[in-house]
């Protein structure tokens, strides 16, 4: 998140007061329900993306690989592929449906169509987990007199309606989305290992791996494994000896991996999913219509003495470092 790590920190600088209590009060009624296991007006239960996972998951796939040592990774060396599935993310307006396709093309053993299904899980997860509580929430949004509402309110439209496939179906939760990265990340698929880091599920808890998969997220020049390695190298690396003298430990190490991201060709125009998400399931929204990513980090997030630094950092990203250098 642009100004939120895995500790759940916020970003009042982005929203005005009154925006910000109503967004920490829907949101905070929304993470009750889900704790709660109870789907709100809905009436559904099912697991969420905030629900406790036993570890290890029992996968057979990620039996395949010893422990504490990463997987091939024909893609470690350059951002192969497919971009169809990246762009098709970006533009299709049935996510329910375009998820089944990938789930069976995930079945038959594509990583990169079980990392994208595990996109949409993220992105339409907390339409998801309650459709009708989710829109009860727009609607008060809407008969509020607020200065982020109208953008907040778009965005939500668009994810209620490109979800709007999962009212009718079990959300995807946890558990689901944890056994789904594994079994990418177990096939090679770089970005799907390093959002389990960002997760707190790393394939192995050696520090030495997470080095390693820095080393070789930076060297992929990547840009999905960039944006979902992020969380992992902000506040949440803080203190972590195996990540020194990389951009990591604060909130502006992890807005430089994810403009990095963007940089490398990553979708972050104002209506890419991952403006939007910040957006709808944030309530992190610009308040200038047409905005990209890069532009919102850089006018609400990073101080004007900060800039340089900033740029700093992005550009140290975007190279690939010789084996054994970490930065």
């Amino acid at each position: 998140m642009l100004c939120a790590t895995s500790k759940n920190l916020r970003c009042p600088w982005l929203l005005s007061a009154a925006a910000v209590l109503l967004v920490l009060g829907i949101y905070s009624v929304q993470w009750l329900r889900q704790a709660a296991g109870v789907s709100g007006s809905s009436g559904r239960t099912g697991s969420s993306q905030v629900a406790q996972v036993p570890r290890p998951l029992p996968l057979a796939s990620a039996q395949a690989h010893p422990v504490g040592l990463p997987p091939t990774h024909p893609a470690d060396h350059a951002p192969d592929r497919p971009l169809d599935m990246r762009q098709a993310l970006e533009a299709r307006e049935d996510l329910f449906d375009y998820a089944a396709q990938l789930r069976l093309a995930a079945d038959g053993g594509d990583a990169q169509a079980a990392w994208t299904m595990t996109r949409i899980y993220d992105y339409c997860g907390l339409y998801a987990s309650d459709p009708q509580g989710y829109a009860l929430d727009s609607a008060m949004l809407s008969a509020l007199d607020l200065q982020a509402s109208p953008g907040l309110l778009a965005a939500r439209q668009r994810v209620g309606r490109r979800c709007a496939g999962f009212a009718a179906a079990e959300p995807p939760g946890r558990r689901v989305l944890l056994q789904r990265r594994q079994q990418a990340a177990q096939a090679g698929n770089l970005a799907a290992e390093a959002a389990l880091l960002a997760m707190g599920e790393p394939l192995s808890p050696q520090p030495q791996y997470r080095q390693e998969l820095v080393r070789r997220v930076i060297q992929s020049q990547d840009p999905e494994a960039f944006l979902a390695l992020s969380p992992a190298m902000g506040a949440a690396a803080a203190g972590d000896l195996a990540l020194s003298g990389t951009v990591a430990g604060n909130t502006l190490s992890q807005l430089a991996w994810q403009v990095a991201a963007c940089r490398l060709g990553m979708a972050c125009g104002p209506d890419s999913v991952l403006m939007n998400g910040y957006c709808a399931n944030g309530g992190i929204c610009s308040r200038r219509p047409g905005q990209d990513f890069e532009s919102f980090v850089f006018d609400a997030a990073v101080p004007r003495q900060g800039v340089e630094k900033m740029n700093e950092l992005i550009n140290s990203l975007r190279r690939t470092p010789a084996r054994g250098e970490l930065q």
